[in-house]
């Protein structure tokens, strides 16, 4: 086979038109052999890589084309104690490859050590480990975009759907049966309906890097579900396609964001920069770790044959190490210039900022994110912790960042199971300006949710005091206690039997503090139709029926289903609910108004002795729609109705006086009523229900939420 030089930019197999640019960076590496396979991945023929040019290998080959299988072996020293363990009998992935022909064949063989070896990953293992690899894929990137266009949700009207590609459309019956579970199935117009009338605005794909499927878990006939697994920054994940042969998943990946696109909703991706699959010392040797495990991974300084483990999988990505950045800075604009999607959720991202050992939230990581004129147009949400010191870093965060808010999900659970009183729960009704207010953030720098893929779902939160993973085959010992005990008072026994009244009512109550609070929500993909896990709170390794969303639903499910959308409908009309400013306490219009005022069930406003009352269960909340104190893009007011929501959590009746629609300096009341818009205690989120005057008194049931739109009548007048 003819072959050229080549040149060192871009890293990765690139095909010209003409041939293909193979390029790899190995620091330390003393020889690279290209190894290209047949279409069967069987035949292989090296070809050394002579050409080095700034630490990157390349080579250009005129005959190959889109559809080549390639790989890697480097050669260099064995030496783990000094950081070193390059193996040539091991083929190595491609970090930049764009598409993988499929899933791993696990075998002893992807090991660089000898297995059982008394010296354990000291002794070098010599067997071939190519028959059992899937293969980098040489892609086409050409792909017909046409007239697609980013969404641009802004930050303060985006609902975010935590979703999982396979899990979402397994079940799905109005799904043709042989794409269910893909990339296509995932953009089938069923599926894109029900999410546009759900009125979320973004879908957040949990990990669709490739992964591999770790092997303790296959060995008991188990899955790496969640995918938190990656091996690969660029190729989305092969068992994901309904079509795969010649790297063709990338264009069905395409293609569902361009039809998603279409219809307004935004692709955001959780993405796992932190590690890689590789695992720690004993681990497999698959491509990093065998290309240049000292530049690629954090090692311990004064015994490098162990590894820095901030994220409880084995091992750290080298922050520290430029062409380990550069990696991820390609990789993040490879997925929004070429897969043109819409935003990341940055897994464990407090590893992201480590210098040394400290999380420095104004690290390298950063500094050139920010100074990208790519990354920073898009949607950035971190998970602000990670396992090391230090490591819980919510609020902490840089202005263009938005955060998966940890304490919005903990105060919120306590408020309704009834272990926390009214102050906390209050800094995350309205946004959490105690956490991002003195650094120059909004409110939408806070990602509110109460549940996620990790932990109970929204219906077991409400249902069990106790996990039951039994099925993930560890003697129920998996999983955090930090999720158990949360059934939040609900009466009867504690393992789900079906949607008693109460823990529908719970279920409702969750949704309702979700979805109306200052801030982005997001919603777990199923929560909205009360699915359940069963009890499971770890279900990474559960790809069965235990995690897909079963679309079967009961008349109950059913009812939870529209309460969701009832709920959203209402965030969605009314600015007051998704305000972009934290809130002043005083109208710019009239400063004797007050844009959030707050009340105890007699009508008047709470008093510092109030807020201090750990034990108080209710609260009343308006928020005036003539003083948002905020502007559109054309410079024009945002006017809204005045809406008065009001929480019980406590476990009896509570009579509420309503308040006026307006209070400031002088308490003034207008002609009109208070319209009920939302009763957590129906079904269908409301009821037929008479319009309340102010002074006049509502009863709260116990454990509910309602909220009123203030309408006004006669001439206007006051009449207090």
């Amino acid at each position: 086979m003819k072959f050229w030089p080549g040149k060192p930019y871009p890293l990765g197999a690139t095909w010209d038109g003409s041939g293909v640019n193979f390029a790899l960076f190995s620091e330390n590496a003393t020889a690279v052999e290209l190894c290209l396979f047949d279409a069967e991945g069987g035949s292989e023929t090296r070809i050394p890589v002579v050409n080095q040019t700034d630490q990157v290998w390349h080579i250009y080959l005129p005959e190959a084309r889109p559809g080549q299988l390639y790989g890697y072996r480097a050669h260099g020293p064995y030496e783990p104690g000094d950081g070193h363990r390059f193996n040539p009998a091991k083929l190595l992935r491609d970090p930049y490859a764009k598409a993988i022909s499929d899933i791993m064949d696990w075998n002893d063989a992807h090991f660089g050590y000898i297995i059982g070896h008394p010296e354990a990953d000291l002794t070098k293992d010599d067997r071939d480990s190519a028959p059992f690899c899937p293969k980098c894929i040489v892609i086409d990137e050409a792909f017909t975009w046409g007239d697609d266009v980013r969404p641009n949700i802004p930050w303060d009207k985006t609902i975010i759907y935590e979703a999982h590609v396979n899990g979402l459309t397994r079940l799905a019956p109005f799904v043709p049966e042989e794409i269910r579970g893909t990339y296509a199935g995932l953009r089938s117009p069923a599926v894109v309906e029900y999410l546009l009338s759900l009125g979320i605005t973004a879908i957040e794909l949990m990990p669709v890097h490739q992964f591999i499927h770790d092997r303790f878990l296959t060995e008991k006939g188990l899955r790496n579900y969640w995918g938190y697994n990656t091996i690969n920054f660029f190729a989305p994940h092969a068992e994901y396609a309904h079509h795969r042969k010649n790297g063709r998943q990338v264009a069905e990946f395409k293609t569902m964001v361009k039809t998603l696109h279409r219809e307004g909703i935004e692709v955001i991706l959780d993405v796992v920069y932190n590690h890689t699959a590789e695992g720690n010392h004993l681990g497999p040797t698959i491509s990093f770790r065998g290309i240049d495990n000292s530049a690629y991974y954090r090692l311990v300084k004064d015994n490098k044959r162990y590894y820095f483990d901030y994220t409880g999988t084995g091992n750290t990505l080298n922050m520290l190490h430029p062409r380990t950045l550069q990696l991820i800075m390609d990789s993040l604009r490879y997925w929004i210039e070429e897969m043109h999607v819409d935003g990341f959720r940055f897994d464990l991202a407090a590893t992201l900022a480590r210098e040394l050992h400290e999380v420095d939230r104004l690290g390298a990581f950063f500094d050139i994110i920010h100074q990208d004129p790519v990354i920073p147009s898009v949607k950035l949400i971190a998970e602000p912790w990670d396992l090391g010191e230090g490591g819980y870093q919510v609020g902490n965060f840089p202005v263009q960042w938005t955060e998966w808010n940890g304490e919005y999900r903990d105060s919120v659970r306590r408020f309704w199971k009834g272990d926390e009183g009214l102050g906390n729960f209050a800094w995350r009704l309205t946004g959490s300006s105690d956490l991002y207010a003195s650094t120059g953030r909004r409110p939408y720098a806070s990602i509110n949710f109460v549940t996620a893929h990790d932990g109970f779902c929204l219906r077991d939160l409400v249902s069990y005091d106790h996990k039951h993973n039994e099925a993930n085959l560890d003697d129920n010992k998996d999983g955090s206690d930090n999720n158990m005990s949360w059934n939040c008072g609900a009466e009867g026994p504690t393992e789900d039997q079906g949607i008693s009244e109460l823990r529908a009512r719970q279920q409702r109550n969750f949704l309702t503090t979700l979805l109306l609070s200052q801030g982005v929500p997001m919603i777990l993909g199923g929560d909205e139709s009360s699915q359940t896990k069963g009890g499971n709170n770890n279900t990474y390794c559960q790809d069965s029926d235990i995690s897909w969303m079963h679309w079967d639903m009961d008349e109950a499910q059913r009812s939870i289903l529209k309460f969701t959308r009832a709920v959203i409908a209402l965030r969605r009309a009314h600015p007051v609910f998704r305000r972009q400013s934290f809130f002043r306490g005083r109208s710019m219009r009239d400063p004797n108004l007050k844009d959030l005022a707050w009340f105890r069930p007699d009508g008047k406003e709470l008093t510092a002795e109030d807020w201090n009352d750990g034990s108080a269960r209710y609260i009343g909340m308006i928020l005036a729609g003539d003083a948002i104190n905020e502007f559109d893009a054309r410079g024009n007011s945002i006017l809204d109705d005045t809406l008065l929501m009001m929480i019980n959590a406590h476990w009896e009746p509570v009579s509420f006086v309503m308040p006026s629609s307006r209070l400031g300096e002088k308490r003034r009341m207008f002609e009109g009523s208070w319209i009920l818009e939302l009763d957590t205690n129906e079904d269908g989120g409301k009821s037929e229900s008479e319009p309340v005057k102010p002074g006049e008194k509502f009863e709260m049931k116990p454990r509910s939420v309602a909220v009123f739109r203030f309408e006004a009548g006669g001439d206007g007048k006051k009449i207090r």
